[in-house]
């Protein structure tokens, strides 16, 4: 009874054991690959599966999340022959897990050899100069033919990146001497315009400069012109406004009167100035005659009067 009781429990124990052998959860974006007596039986996906015990087996396990994988550095020639050291990234997706698993041996290391040569061969067409510039095309180039060679493996190749591209020390020294006397060029260049221009500026101020003083000197005399024009039109007009006041007053009664009084008051007046201001004295040839003066100097004014009222 004892004996027939372990063996039951040993067969117990070894069906759970199978029982669990043969329970399979796959992850998310996963999936296995299935052979049963070592051919190809199935691709699980993401769940639970339950396998044949002692047939069935995961021969391969395959994510299908898309990978990075690190292109190691390798030294490539340049057409303008340069050993330039260059590195990069490959990213690529399992799209078929059977064909990952049967059309290569390592699809991974494929890729990465493939990138490689597909690389020495883009940059073998370039210029040590354009390497830099044209990363964009390289990436392409690299994407295009690994992609097409990875098909058959089941791998889609989805970009590539150039990390570095490094060239000999040499050859730096002197793309660095190179940059340098270009950025001098350059700032030699721009102080040149720099100055080039603030002289152009300085002369165009110097001009307008002098354009604002001329047309203020030409302004300013015509204003000074205009002023005297008008003074002596003003003066002219008030000397003859007084000039034909005076031939009216001297035609009121005791204009006559007045005006030879005035003239004799003027003739001494003057006369003794003279006496006064030097030593010599000039005197008329008739002295007595002083009312002879005073009517010829009231006949001038009759006639100064006369014209101006006419």
């Amino acid at each position: 009874m004892n004996f027939v009781t372990i063996i039951l429990a040993v067969g117990i124990f070894l069906v759970l054991v199978l029982l669990v052998r043969s329970i399979t959860i796959v992850p998310q974006r996963s999936a296995y690959i299935v052979e049963r007596l070592g051919k190809y039986a199935g691709t699980l996906e993401a769940g639970f599966h339950i396998l044949i015990p002692f047939l069935d087996r995961v021969a391969y396990r395959h994510s299908l999340k898309e990978m990075a994988i690190d292109v190691p550095s390798q030294v490539c020639i340049t057409k303008d022959n340069i050993a330039v050291e260059v590195d990069g990234i490959l990213y690529l997706q399992v799209i078929d897990p059977k064909k990952a698993s049967y059309g290569i041996n390592d699809y991974k290391f494929a890729s990465t050899q493939l990138a490689q040569t597909t690389m020495r061969s883009v940059i073998g067409k370039m210029e040590l100069d354009r390497t830099f510039e044209e990363r964009e095309s390289m990436n392409g180039a690299i994407v295009s033919a690994v992609d097409v060679a990875s098909d058959p493996w089941g791998v889609k190749v989805t970009r590539y990146e150039v990390k570095n591209i490094l060239p000999p020390q040499s050859i730096k020294e002197s793309m660095e001497k190179q940059m340098k006397a270009e950025r001098e060029k350059r700032a030699l260049i721009a102080e040149s315009e720099g100055d080039k221009q603030a002289k152009i500026n300085r002369a165009q101020g110097d001009r307008q400069e002098l354009i604002e003083r001329s047309e203020g000197e030409k302004q300013k005399r015509i204003n000074e012109a205009e002023g005297r024009a008008a003074e002596i039109t003003k003066l002219a007009e008030a000397t003859a406004a007084g000039i034909r006041m005076i031939a009216r007053e001297i035609n009121e009664q005791g204009g006559q009167e007045a005006v030879n009084l005035r003239i004799a008051e003027q003739y001494i007046k003057q006369f003794g100035n003279l006496a006064k201001e030097g030593n010599t004295l000039i005197l008329p040839s008739n002295l007595a005659d002083i009312a002879g003066m005073v009517a010829a100097a009231k006949s001038a004014l009759d006639n100064s009067g006369a014209r101006a009222e006419s």
